[in-house]
């Protein structure tokens, strides 16, 4: 008698679960991108000097950059040893378990320097995570993609990061409105900074629960079926991809720094710089007040020598502004599928990195304060809408670029690595750059801007060496010829 056929994953399954699966990653990793602004600076890295705080909460954030390419080392290995599924739900684990024991720490004025050294272990354990996250939703979507449809069904996946920004500061939001300050329902409260910023993180094991259901129910894919079947499976993938695929390695991770730098400027940065006050006379009263709640004495000198001006948005209405960006941010990722299956990934990209080039030179035109607060208030809002609308177009068609680039017995490992090495030139320093670039100038953002414009340059030059993938064909594509010399 004659087995039964390997069951199929449906469509609807293989979207759901690439999904569902890096939305949670990326709640779990925004969560922690709003907290390191709003709550980590005051209750684990206490500091006279507000600037050094906000650094120091930023450096321990980018540090989970640093584990990134280690996941995706270890991660891509195994996946692309033995299959697909058991990485993803190993990954959406080690995510969530690191998140939900963020929302347990003790903090500083608790467990004194201990505090930040559990964070930092947990931040790393996220970013190593995520490392092995991203590549092996891309795929789960791609590798089961119709024909012609690859980059469609790759910007499902990318769709999660927009998703995961808007519940995850969703949720900080109504726990903020909820527990007002009560002078001001814009400001954090007392019980916000002691149990409120909790409760993400420990929601977020509500949220694991579910893409567990729905990622262990997949089967592995009928292209590395095929690998395993043709023997083009290795037992080390990753000295597969630098010996063989060491240049399609440099072009992934360039091609994706313009992006990185966009987001983490669009997300971060914008609402450090949108929350501060537009004034000396505001901040100083705000840095008074925060002194005396903390006992200790506030230094008009020193505040003075660290106070930068922002756009003085209260932080409830900046992250409504940013919220309905990151609605333009979902929109466009998936509108930049079709069109990215329709005239090649590489077309659309080069056209999107110009604009972001372009976009970079404007900063001062949007995010500088104005005499009538309105104009301040549309500009701003405009700068948003403009920057994630960049953002979900150049994103979207990573999903299936960077697996594109590679053939299936080192697909995984070759476009995590290439994915979360860019993480590391690009999210890791991007916040730390930025805030340091705004000082130097005296608090205006065109430095911040002209940042980002030379990292595009750098993505720009990247596509330019690197061909056409739309019609890349997996099936082909095993790395069987590559697997003959090792």
């Amino acid at each position: 008698m004659s087995s039964a056929p390997a069951p199929a994953n449906p469509r609807s399954r293989v979207i759901t679960a690439s999904l569902v699966g890096t939305t949670i990653e990326f709640y779990d990793f925004y969560v922690y991108a709003t907290a390191a602004v709003l709550v980590f600076p005051t209750l684990f890295f206490p500091s006279t000097n507000d600037t050094a705080s906000l650094l120091s909460s930023f450096a321990v954030f980018g540090a989970a950059m640093v584990a990134r390419p280690i996941g995706a080392v270890v991660f891509g290995h195994f996946g692309d040893k033995f299959g697909r599924k058991a990485t993803l739900v190993a990954s959406l684990l080690t995510m969530g378990i690191a998140t939900f024991v963020i929302g347990l720490l003790p903090t500083f004025q608790q467990i004194s320097w201990v505090a930040p050294l559990l964070l930092l272990v947990l931040r790393l354990a996220q970013g190593f995570a995520l490392g092995g996250e991203w590549s092996g939703a891309a795929l789960v979507a791609t590798e089961n993609a119709p024909k012609g449809k690859r980059a469609w069904y790759g910007s499902f996946p990318q769709l999660g990061a927009p998703l995961g920004f808007i519940i995850a500061n969703g949720i900080f939001l109504a726990i903020n409105f909820a527990l007002p300050h009560p002078e001001d329902p814009a400001l954090k409260s007392e019980a916000f900074l002691s149990w409120g910023w909790r409760v993400p993180f420990l929601f977020s094991a509500v949220m694991v629960i579910i893409g567990l259901w729905v990622r262990l129910r997949l089967v592995e894919s009928d292209t590395f079926k095929k690998a395993e079947k043709t023997g083009a499976i290795r037992k080390l993938p990753l000295a597969t991809v630098f010996r063989h695929h060491w240049k399609q390695l440099i072009l992934g991770t360039f091609i994706m720094l313009a992006t990185y730098v966009l987001f983490y400027l669009m997300t971060n940065f914008t609402l450090t710089y949108g929350t501060k006050a537009a004034d000396v006379e505001t901040a100083s009263a705000a840095a008074r007040a925060a002194a005396e709640a903390t006992g200790k004495d506030f230094d008009p000198t020193a505040f003075a020598a660290q106070f930068y001006p922002g756009l003085g948005f209260g932080y409830t209405d900046f992250v409504l502004m940013q919220i309905i960006g990151v609605v333009f941010f979902g929109i466009f990722t998936l509108l930049s599928g079709p069109i990215a299956d329709a005239i090649g990934r590489r077309k659309l990209l080069l056209w999107v990195t110009g604009l972001i080039v372009v976009f970079g030179l404007s900063f001062n035109l949007f995010l500088l304060p104005q005499a009538d607060p309105k104009f301040t208030g549309a500009l701003t809002q405009a700068f948003l809408v403009f920057g994630f609308m960049l953002m979900g177009t150049t994103f979207g068609p990573m999903g299936a670029l960077l697996p594109e680039l590679f053939p299936t017995n080192v697909r995984y490992s070759g476009s995590a690595i290439a994915y979360n090495v860019s993480s590391i030139l690009g999210a890791a320093v991007a916040p730390f750059i930025a805030v340091a670039l705004w000082a130097a100038v005296g608090g205006e953002p065109w430095l911040v801007g002209v940042y980002l414009s030379s990292m595009a340059v750098l993505t720009f030059v990247a596509l330019i060496f690197t061909p056409e993938t739309k019609d890349h064909d997996y099936e082909d594509d095993l790395g069987l010829a590559a697997s003959a010399e090792l």
